[in-house]
């Protein structure tokens, strides 16, 4: 859609999911206010959140399915952590690396 984002136009019905989308920017601005905050996991957040929006809503949405216990074997997981290496998503990639490690000692791989 892309409409213009006013009041009127959300009321309207007239805003899409486009009109939505965060910024990259904006979140990496979000990540230094927090760091010079004094929160750096918070940071860390909005970092991984900006590379998020490099994937559309499906792959976010597989990615957080991918990420649930007992829903990915090791190799899966690996296979998501290359990928989104690849695509830029190096934070995001490493979560995934450091999420497959946790469940892995946890028993909680598929």
């Amino acid at each position: 859609m892309d409409s213009k984002f006013t009041v009127q136009n959300a009321v309207d019905g007239k805003l899409g999911l486009s009109d939505l989308r965060m910024d990259p920017k904006a979140l990496a601005h979000q990540a230094v206010v927090a760091e010079e905050g004094g929160n750096p996991q918070l940071a860390e957040n909005f970092l991984r959140a900006a590379e998020l929006t490099l994937l559309d809503d499906e792959e976010v949405l597989s990615l957080y399915e991918a990420l649930r216990p007992y829903r990915s074997s090791a190799v899966q997981l690996e296979e998501l952590r290359v990928s989104l290496e690849r695509r830029g998503a190096a934070r995001c990639a490493e979560l995934v690396r450091q999420a497959a490690d946790v469940y892995a000692r946890r028993g909680l791989l598929r």
